[in-house]
């Protein structure tokens, strides 16, 4: 299976990275879309606003967000198509703007993908 990579926006873009996709629902503060290098950005895969109020981060929550998370992907498949496209054709980086590097919805969406893509 093809890499699948986390990393925070606000780092600078590697050549390792190969397709770089923001997954975040919002555009993030403070960055400028030329400097961004996105191949794209699918907000329509990012968690529900309503869910990314509940969890926030939480670390006690985690779990819980992780199947809501996968419950909400489950129900469009059609939003995963593009990154699922993009994904078997070589390394993807899910970017997120989230300064919390473990507990975010881009390390749930990896869990996700690899679990389903196997």
């Amino acid at each position: 299976m093809t890499a699948i990579m986390t990393k925070r926006i606000y780092d600078a873009p590697a050549a390792s990275d190969g397709a770089r996709v923001l997954v975040d629902r919002l555009w993030p503060r403070g960055v400028r879309r030329d400097a961004a290098d996105l191949t794209g950005w699918f907000r329509d895969i990012a968690p529900s606003n309503a869910l990314r109020a509940v969890f926030h981060h939480k670390p006690e929550l985690w779990d819980a967000f992780c199947e809501r998370y996968a419950q909400e992907l489950d129900a469009h498949p059609e939003a995963l198509k593009p990154l699922e496209d993009l994904i078997a054709k070589g390394p993807v980086t899910l970017l997120y703007a989230a300064r919390e590097t473990t507990y975010n919805n881009a390390v749930a969406l990896k869990a996700y993908l690899e679990k389903r893509l196997g």
